[in-house]
């Protein structure tokens, strides 16, 4: 038998000369199951003829990563309509990744959208949109392409072609159905028989309902696939043609009579997709508002003239013009006016911010008061709130582990389905004797009741809804994974400076001896003013802020990192350390020292002041801890999280921040690139970790924890640092991204339970198990109302995440707001 072989070509990054190639290609060729390797430096590309039965695209790439490379891969978000069930998304998952040159598929139903990951070189977005619409699903173009209001339009028609048809249905069967449950006088004398008249009038009316299950039923089919749409088809199709066979007295007689429910259980089939439909529409409205937020045009000033221009026009360096009541077009920076700038829509802060020159804005903010310029420093995928609006996306896209469940369930949920219809009927008619009519009436029932939608649903909803919620509230969560696991964590490992602190020092106390305090600090300012070090930055602060002049100094001299001096007003002023005052025979009295050593215990640093030949004080300057600090340590312990801190400084410091956050795991004196070490460390003895820290430094250390929690602070969003990202530089939005996790898994759980709960309970049900003891069966009418029921609930539930507020916010958020589920 010949060998196969197929032609890949990949597109590498990272290659500088010919040696690179030339290891690529033996690496390549040294795999058994690759025929011949060629790597193009130039193009950046290395053509592969491998064996497909015993390699894959994935393989290829590993090796070429295992040679220090790296394969580029596209990314491609894509809108799909037609979707109604899980099992529709599997076989659009299916579809999608037999294309050779497909790494990875995934659609969500709730979000009606596929992630796809593939090779540039050998799949196209042609060849995606083929693959959808073979698949028998709508390719409606990739996500940057589909406008919020295009998608609306489309949605809008598509409930409104629903609500048609099941409108038609039911006008039309429900009359039917009473006319047949208690009959009407002189029916029995008409020419032709009921069955024939019923036929006549049902027809159209069957076909226009039933035609889009029927569709998409033969699609599943043509791709070898058991949809939703398929049992359902079975289960009308039967009804209607044993109606028609009993009408014409072929096989069956004439009281095979389903006409009016056959249309009845098309009418609830295509009502509980046109709710399931509306409810899925409103997961996504997080986006929806995000997205809105974007200003379509800017006020550009070029030439000296006002021009207005859409958005999309504006380029790196315009000068915007910004009025009060508008949105700020792009991010960028003041460079005139004043303004204040209500920043909440993207950071959660209600409180506007005071802008002037040189503060940098984020677009979609709204300008309150005043007219500000603006120069565009980002603009397009690269500002703020696009980033935002794609992480959102993509995180609700994503899939967490506890999905699984659900897969598995609904992979299988359709043949076992089809095996109960089956075994029913067969029990009913040839083991138990039961007449052929009510041994149908159960196969129809068991066809129509059962439902994976809701297990399909189940995961998705919640995860979309609760990612949205969090953005709406600043919390920005990467995947679906960083929810499930943020819900097991155990330990909660901080940095310090810079999370729970400032990570900007201030002077917290002042000490005098023998002047008075706004004297110390204006000879402490005045000498302070000419050096760059950070002590000496909040010395001036700190007199600027209480309202004093700062006067000239003359003479200033640094001596080796232990002090300064200057002349102040024709008077000799020395700031340092102990030492530094002790060279030059400034005496520190006992009390002095006592002071200083409190200081130093509550982990301040001790600046002294001499003026003349005396010590004239002491400055504390410290670090402060962030106002909350400590209500979000207390509020982690109480939720029975461990709580760790990690710092570089040195273990006094360390130690007296701890005692006043109520920490007292501490480990001081560690490197930053020490700090993944640690939180291994703690892994490795069973914890589940999250490590909080700013997104910069703290890189590896985000990385290694079980969840990384980056905290950023207006437009300096560290995107990529961490599973979840703060926007606001608030710890209490910590505690909150812990708790909408938990709050989001708990609510996956309640959804995956009822949706169990349903078809286990109703399926026996509608088979007729409880026939033989109380007579009960169920009516296919009755269960296709419950089937459309099913999905309604799950969505519905996944839906109240909407109002959810974190406890840890509800005292920040106002009255109106804080309505939790």
């Amino acid at each position: 038998m010949p060998e196969e072989k197929r032609k890949a070509e990949l597109k590498i990054s990272g290659m500088h000369c010919a040696s690179c190639a030339l290891n690529i290609e033996r690496a390549l060729q040294d795999r058994d199951d690759v025929y011949d390797a060629r790597v193009n430096l130039a193009a950046e590309t290395a053509t592969v003829e491998y064996d497909p039965t015993k390699a894959t695209l994935a393989d290829l790439e590993r090796t070429v990563g295992d040679a220090g490379y790296e394969v580029i891969r596209n990314e491609a978000a894509v809108r799909i309509g037609g979707m109604v069930c899980a099992s529709c998304a599997q076989v659009i998952e299916l579809s999608l990744t037999d294309l050779d040159g497909v790494y990875e598929a995934r659609v969500n139903l709730a979000t009606e959208n596929a992630h796809v990951v593939y090779n540039p070189a050998l799949v196209t977005t042609s060849d995606i949109r083929a693959a959808v619409e073979d698949a028998g699903y709508q390719y409606l173009g990739l996500e940057e392409e589909v406008s919020e209001d295009v998608e609306a339009k489309m949605r809008q028609e598509d409930l409104r072609d629903k609500f048609r048809r099941f409108t038609v249905g039911f006008a039309v069967s429900i009359p039917l159905f009473f006319i047949m449950l208690s009959g009407v006088p002189g029916m029995v004398s008409l020419p032709v028989s009921i069955n024939l008249v019923m036929l006549v009038v049902t027809a159209p009316v069957f076909v226009y309902v039933s035609a889009p299950i029927f569709r998409a039923a033969a699609a599943a089919l043509r791709n070898r696939a058991l949809t939703m749409d398929v049992m359902y088809a079975m289960g009308i199709g039967v009804a209607y043609g044993a109606s028609i066979l009993g009408t014409f007295g072929v096989v069956l007689t004439a009281e095979f009579n389903f006409y009016d429910t056959a249309v009845m259980l098309a009418s609830f089939l295509t009502l509980g997709r046109y709710l399931e439909a509306r409810a899925k529409g409103r997961t996504s409205e997080a986006i929806k508002k995000l997205v809105g937020l974007r200003p379509r045009i800017a006020t550009v000033i070029r030439d000296g003239r006002e021009v207005e221009v859409p958005v999309e026009d504006v380029v790196v360096g315009d000068v915007l013009l910004v009025r009060p009541g508008e949105k700020v077009p792009v991010d960028g920076t003041v460079v005139g006016g004043e303004s204040s700038v209500d920043e909440s829509m993207i950071t959660g802060e209600p409180i506007p911010a005071d802008k002037q020159e040189g503060d940098e804005v984020v677009g979609g903010t709204l300008n309150v008061n005043g007219v500000l310029q603006v120069r565009a420093e980002k603009i397009g995928k690269d500002m703020v709130l696009s980033q935002i609006i794609r992480l959102v996306r993509d995180a609700q896209g994503s899939k967490p582990p506890v999905e699984r469940i659900a897969d598995v369930a609904v992979s299988y949920f359709i043949p076992t389905v089809l095996v109960i219809a089956t075994a029913a009927f067969l029990v009913w008619y040839v083991g138990v004797g039961a007449s052929l009519l009510f041994s149908l009436t159960v196969l129809i029932s068991v066809l129509v009741v059962a439902c994976p939608c809701a297990l399909g649903l189940a995961t998705p909803t919640a995860v979309t809804v609760g990612i949205g919620r969090g953005a709406e509230l600043g919390l920005l969560i990467r995947n679906g994974e960083a929810l499930e696991v943020s819900e097991r964590l155990t330990a909660v490992v901080f940095d310090k400076t810079g999370t729970l602190t400032r990570g900007k020092p201030d002077v917290t106390d002042i000490v005098v001896f023998g002047m008075p305090e706004g004297r110390l600090l204006t000879l402490a300012a005045a000498v302070e003013h000419n050096s760059q070090h950070p002590l000496a930055a909040a010395v001036v602060r700190r007199a600027e802020s209480a309202g004093i002049t700062v006067p000239a100094s003359m003479r200033f001299t640094t001596f080796g990192g232990r002090g300064v001096s200057a002349v102040v007003e024709g008077e000799e002023v020395l700031i340092g350390n102990q030492p530094f005052l002790e060279e030059h025979r400034i005496a520190i009295s006992p009390e002095a020292e006592r002071r200083i050593t409190a200081l130093q215990d509550e982990g301040k640093t001790a600046v002294l002041v001499a003026a003349g030949s005396g010590l004239a004080g002491i400055l504390a300057i410290a670090d402060t801890l962030k106002p909350t600090t400590k209500g979000a340590i207390a509020d982690l312990k109480k939720m029975g999280l461990a709580v760790t801190m990690i710092t570089g400084d040195n273990e006094r410091t360390a130690n007296a921040i701890a005692r006043e956050v109520g920490i007292e795991d501490v480990h001081a004196g560690v490197l930053p690139q020490e700090k993944a070490l640690e939180v291994r460390a703690l892994q490795e003895q069973g914890a589940v970790v999250a490590f909080v820290g700013d997104g910069i430094n703290d890189a590896p250390a985000l990385a290694q924890a079980d969840v990384g929690i980056a905290i950023g602070s207006g437009t300096d969003v560290a995107i990529e640092s961490g599973d979840i990202v703060l926007i606001r530089d608030d710890l209490t939005d910590a505690v909150a991204a812990v708790e909408l996790s938990r709050k989001v898994m708990s609510r996956i759980k309640q959804n995956l339970f009822w949706a169990f709960a349903y078809n286990s309970a109703l399926i026996p049900l509608a088979a007729g198990v409880l026939y033989p003891f109380f007579g009960i069966t169920f009516q296919p009418e009755l269960a296709a109302l419950a089937m459309a029921l099913s999905s309604v609930t799950v969505v519905s539930l996944s839906l109240l995440l909407k109002a959810y507020i974190p406890p840890a916010k509800r005292g920040v958020l106002s009255e109106g707001d804080a309505r939790g589920s």
